[in-house]
């Protein structure tokens, strides 16, 4: 059977290219199609493939910027020798074309923010040019009429949580099944904690890291933040000497920084939360806002795992930290090891296979 797989970008390695990996294991002999494709900041398992870029690769530095042109791009692949589709969408990766004959599966790591869920805060909040929200609105309506209508290209919907599942059928309309993301448990590790919380995230505005970031500057609270992107001078500008800036770090600096953090912090709504898994595999509670992925993790009212929050604020988040501080003595290891177990990249490989029929 030729299988091919339709990643959305391949532009760096975030939760959604740790699934295209765990796919590729799966799916030994598959060919990948994208968007996007910069090989050198991939993975060496997704090099070893054959990878076919569209035709906006040579833009790719802009690709961001390209939204409107996606669709056609996504169009212009030719699938007509595979006889099965994977595609991992939380861009517009399921808009590709199959033959009648062709079986299409889409691993939804969530209908597209921008155009559904976030919309009003992507243009009422995080889009400060009112030019560009002008602009943007009659392209975002285009847009969603195309993404509703290429969800019936789709024969069978996979979901990576609770809440995607629910946003597939409010946005789609279509019934699917939960298979949680793989995350490599065994590869972390605890260590005692060192005086700091840490945060592992792209710094981009729904992600909501700047009322983290205002709170642990006013209370000197020491917190390292993990990650990069187009949010980091307004951060930048908001963090006091108690925050530190570590960039993009490598596998082995990300699991020494979960390793020796008090707790992990995600101030934003989530899909899933790969970084709430690693962090429990290495370990470290979750302090985190109580909406989104994170409800499949941590359960509400259970601080075996962690603290969870009601609204998106400094004055919730400090109140999630003061009660984690008067329980962090009690907190077992070992049995958020456990926890986070059920997450593994076996699982994820046992109930995908199963739904592809391998």
């Amino acid at each position: 059977m030729r299988v091919a797989i339709v990643h959305f970008w391949l532009t760096g390695m975030r939760g959604g290219e740790k699934v295209l990996e765990a796919l590729c294991r799966l799916l030994p002999d598959a060919d990948i199609f994208t968007l996007f494709y910069d090989p050198g900041r991939v993975s060496e398992l997704i090099r070893s493939r054959r990878v076919t870029a569209s035709y906006l690769n040579p833009l790719r530095r802009y690709y961001r910027s390209l939204l409107p042109l996606m669709p056609s791009a996504l169009e212009s692949f030719d699938l007509r020798g595979y006889e099965l589709v994977v595609s991992s969408e939380s861009g517009p990766a399921k808009g590709v074309l199959t033959p009648a004959r062709t079986r299409h599966v889409c691993y939804c790591h969530t209908p597209p923010r921008y155009l559904w869920e976030f919309y009003p805060d992507y243009m009422h909040d995080w889009t400060k040019s009112a030019l560009k929200r002008a602009v943007m609105r009659p392209f975002a309506r285009n847009l969603r009429v195309w993404d509703f209508a290429s969800a019936a290209r789709v024969d069978d919907f996979v979901a990576n949580s609770e809440t995607v599942r629910r946003r597939i059928w409010k946005t789609y309309r279509r019934e699917s099944t939960v298979v949680h993301p793989p995350v490599a448990v065994r590869s972390f590790q605890h260590c005692p904690a060192r005086d700091y919380f840490l945060i592992v995230s792209e710094l981009v505005a729904y992600k909501r890291l700047d009322y983290a970031v205002r709170l642990v500057a006013r209370t000197g609270t020491r917190l390292k933040i993990a990650g990069n992107g187009p949010e980091y001078k307004r951060l930048r500008a908001q963090a006091g000497p108690s925050v530190e800036f570590c960039g993009r770090v490598s596998d082995s600096e990300l699991r020494d920084l979960y390793a020796r953090s008090r707790a992990l912090i995600v101030p934003g709504e989530e899909d899933f939360g790969i970084t709430m898994v690693e962090a429990l595999a290495s370990g470290k509670p979750v302090i985190a806002l109580g909406r989104g992925g994170v409800l499949d993790i941590v359960s509400p009212g259970d601080s075996a795992n962690g603290v969870l929050y009601p609204e998106p604020s400094e004055e919730h988040l400090n109140a999630a930290l003061l009660h984690f501080e008067g329980m962090e003595k009690d907190i077992d290891p070992s049995v958020l090891q456990q926890s986070a177990a059920r997450f593994s990249e076996e699982v994820f490989q046992e109930k995908m296979g199963r739904i592809l029929e391998l």
